[in-house]
């Protein structure tokens, strides 16, 4: 292993965005922020058994959004489709056409954001490295963040995330939420900044990872279009430029690796194949830890909002439609999917302007809350 320490990094306070407007009524524990929260989510058990992992090409074709519309063009015929895509957004409308019903259930609350990133702050794209987001997305973002606490949480090692984001403000939580961390802060006596992890509760399965990683580097090298990546807490393996005849080959390849790392399991998104420990540890968990770490897990005045288009933002959306005190889950699609988001929209596009209308929201909300001068 290169330079990983596999010692559980200090935790260190929470730190809120700058600009954020003060977190209302409910407080956060009194311990030292984090401990006691890092210490309850450490139980998280460990699921051992291996399992089998069946029907992984069809799944690899399910994962495809284009696939799946052409082959339901092809069943059904157009009509159809169209047909099934009305009746997906009268269950999952637009949170675009629905944006006053979504400001209106936050009323008495304060939004806490959560973005994925590929396919929802950028587009999808062939090569995963290439996945840049736009300045006015950044800059949507940005916005966000100064009214509202804001993570991101994605698949991608978190440091490579930031580096597509590059804003220091927000929550970053990586590697599918096994790598969080708190936003950097300018001191007032310096220029230093203080940085802290929060959470790594993967830590000890670094040097397999990295083994798997590199073993997968190799064995895959056979397979034209195909590109594994390092994301520290799991290991991705993109398949979105590999011929569909190569698929099976490709899944076979990591069927084997898998046999010899009882303690990792096979989970999958667009287009990828995601080694990862098999922990209890996914979004979801990551969500209400950061929500529990910012004193606002059991808070009847929050309102969690999510954003995704990915299979493991599901794990994310399922919280929120279990959380008694509410909570906004948005799908990313231009096709009907299984979810269980509230509400959709349709590319990154559309979520840049939702982002800016729950700005521009925020921004009307309190000056018609100023006290008129006469």
């Amino acid at each position: 292993m290169t330079g990983q320490s596999m010692v559980m990094p200090e935790v260190v306070a929470v730190l809120m965005p700058p600009n954020t407007a003060p977190l209302f009524a409910c407080t956060p524990p009194r311990a030292a922020p984090g401990v006691a929260v890092r210490k309850k989510y450490m139980q998280a058990q460990m699921d051992i058994g291996p399992g089998r992992i069946n029907g992984w090409v069809e799944s690899m074709r399910a994962s495809s959004p284009t696939h799946a519309k052409a082959a339901a063009v092809l069943a059904a015929g157009a009509g159809a489709v169209d047909g099934e895509r009305a009746a997906w957004m009268v269950r999952h409308p637009s949170a675009l056409s629905k944006f006053d019903q979504i400001v209106a259930a936050s009323k008495g609350k304060k939004i806490v954001m959560f973005l994925d990133y590929d396919g929802t702050l950028s587009p999808i794209v062939d090569d995963p490295d290439a996945a840049f987001m736009s300045d006015t997305m950044r800059r949507a973002v940005r916005s966000v963040a100064k009214h509202f606490p804001t993570a991101i949480v994605s698949g991608r090692c978190r440091d490579k995330v930031f580096e597509f984001v590059k804003l220091a403000e927000l929550y970053y939580a990586g590697s599918h939420g096994m790598d969080i961390k708190s936003p950097a802060k300018a001191s007032r006596h310096n220029e230093a900044k203080a940085k802290g992890v929060l959470f790594q509760p993967a830590s000890k399965f670094l040097p397999m990872i990295e083994q798997v990683h590199d073993s997968l580097i190799e064995k895959t090298k056979c397979i034209p279009g195909s590109k594994v990546e390092n994301n520290k807490f799991c290991v991705s393996v993109h398949f979105r430029c590999v011929d569909e005849k190569s698929w099976s080959t490709l899944a076979g390849i990591v069927k084997g690796e898998l046999e010899e790392y009882p303690k990792l399991k096979l989970t999958q998104g667009r287009k990828v194949l995601e080694i990862r420990p098999t922990i209890k540890w996914d979004k979801g968990k990551a969500l209400e830890f950061l929500l529990e770490s910012l004193g606002f897990a059991d808070c009847t005045d929050v309102l969690p909002v999510y954003i995704g288009d990915d299979r493991s933002d599901e794990d994310a959306f399922k919280v929120l439609q279990k959380r008694g005190h509410g909570g906004v889950g948005i799908v990313v699609s231009k096709y009907p999917k299984d979810t269980h988001a509230s509400y959709s929209l349709q590319e990154p596009a559309e979520v840049m302007e939702f982002l800016l209308r729950l700005v521009e929201w925020e921004r009307l909300s309190r000056a018609q809350a100023r006290p008129k001068c006469w």
